[in-house]
């Protein structure tokens, strides 16, 4: 007889991305490098919206909801990465305002189930040729909601 592994959480708001950590992402103590999880919730992030056809190819005039810049950055560590291999970022929007959001995250085990860190972020859209907040336009605002993480 064989035990089952137990089932990963069902996630009840937001996507899990896979994100993979190289031996080269390690620090000096073959720890994960504080500096790498914000980079790689930031490509987690970038893949998520590509797949809505919303991405930066060099041109901030073209770029239109992808035109944004980051406004506040929260990072809690709680648990050290140990290891290359397979991981998951766990994504979702807590608020979706005219000009901002604010997307809540999670650094986690490939399956959802172990947080390593968990985080914040305030991004606003800008108008390319001002770099003044501009509204997030309706498609955007569409597959944001879809990513809102419910009251309560």
């Amino acid at each position: 007889m064989t035990a089952e592994a137990p089932a990963a959480p069902a996630l009840s708001h937001g996507r899990l991305i896979p994100v993979a950590v190289h031996f080269d992402d390690l620090d000096a103590l073959g720890l994960l490098h504080n500096a790498r999880y914000p980079l790689m919730v930031e490509r987690a992030w970038a893949e998520l919206w590509r797949e809505h056809g919303f991405r930066f190819e060099g041109d901030w005039a073209a770029a239109g909801d992808a035109c944004n810049a980051v406004k506040e950055l929260r990072i809690t560590y709680e648990a050290p990465v140990t290891r290359p291999g397979e991981y998951a970022v766990h994504l979702w929007l807590e608020r979706l305002g005219t000009t901002g959001l604010t997307y809540g995250f999670r650094f986690c085990s490939a399956d959802g189930a172990l947080t390593y860190a968990h985080g914040t972020r305030v991004l606003v859209r800008l108008d390319p040729a001002t770099l003044r907040p501009a509204p997030w336009s309706e498609e955007f605002r569409t597959a944001g909601r879809a990513l809102l993480r419910p009251a309560g």
